[in-house]
């Protein structure tokens, strides 16, 4: 029976293609950090132009937009009696040549269909909704997606002196109702949810 030849490793070998993957890996961990360096500063203001613009969009008299600070945002939060705090995301003060014309709200009600729907909804100093629109959401494609277009626009105009409720007819008009999302009765009550709670929080800055 022949004797099985003996496998001879040559450590040169290794530790040379050891040392070839370890300058090719540093190389591309220092690419990546010197492109997210550079990047990095781009992208952040383009985020920033990004929700300046949404908040243009929402609450169109204002040129202006001062951040309310997080802790009075929060304070907010636990004045409203929210269950879940954390859905309040953020409160802006639009203005416009240093007069006040309204805020703009950011909330992430969690109940609807697929999770968090992030809402801005913009209201004006007078007590108007201005408009809203959907920054994020995880809703079904064809119906729960709907509420990121032209159906949001009828929250434009309602007053915000009092809670807005879904309804699945027709709204009537000069009403506080808001027609259902055909098939996404969810969606659209987490939609209106989140408005609701921007009402409540304009309720409270403007006492």
């Amino acid at each position: 029976m022949e004797a099985k030849e003996k496998v001879q490793i040559d450590w040169k070998v290794v530790f040379k293609l050891g040392l070839i993957l370890l300058v090719i890996s540093a190389v591309a961990a220092c690419a990546l950090a010197l492109t997210n360096y550079v990047t990095a500063p781009t992208i952040e203001q383009m985020n920033i132009d990004a929700n300046t613009e949404a908040r243009q969009e929402v609450l169109p008299d204002a040129t202006e937009f001062e951040q309310v600070p997080e802790e009075d945002v929060a304070k907010i939060a636990s004045e409203i009696g929210m269950e879940k705090p954390e859905e309040l995301m953020e409160v802006y003060i639009g203005t416009n040549n240093g007069e006040t014309v309204g805020y703009t709200v950011k909330t992430g009600p969690t109940s609807g269909y697929a999770g968090e729907v992030q809402v801005l909804t913009g209201i004006s100093s007078d007590g108007v909704i201005t408009g809203i629109t959907i920054i994020k959401h995880n809703e079904t494609p064809g119906l729960g997606a709907l509420a990121a277009g032209e159906w949001n626009d009828q929250f434009t105009g309602k007053s915000a002196e009092e809670e807005l409720v879904v309804v699945k007819g027709t709204a009537k008009e000069d009403s506080n109702e808001i027609q259902a999302i055909t098939g996404s009765t969810i969606t659209s009550k987490a939609v209106t949810s989140g408005v609701n709670v921007s009402i409540q929080v304009y309720q409270t800055l403007s006492e």
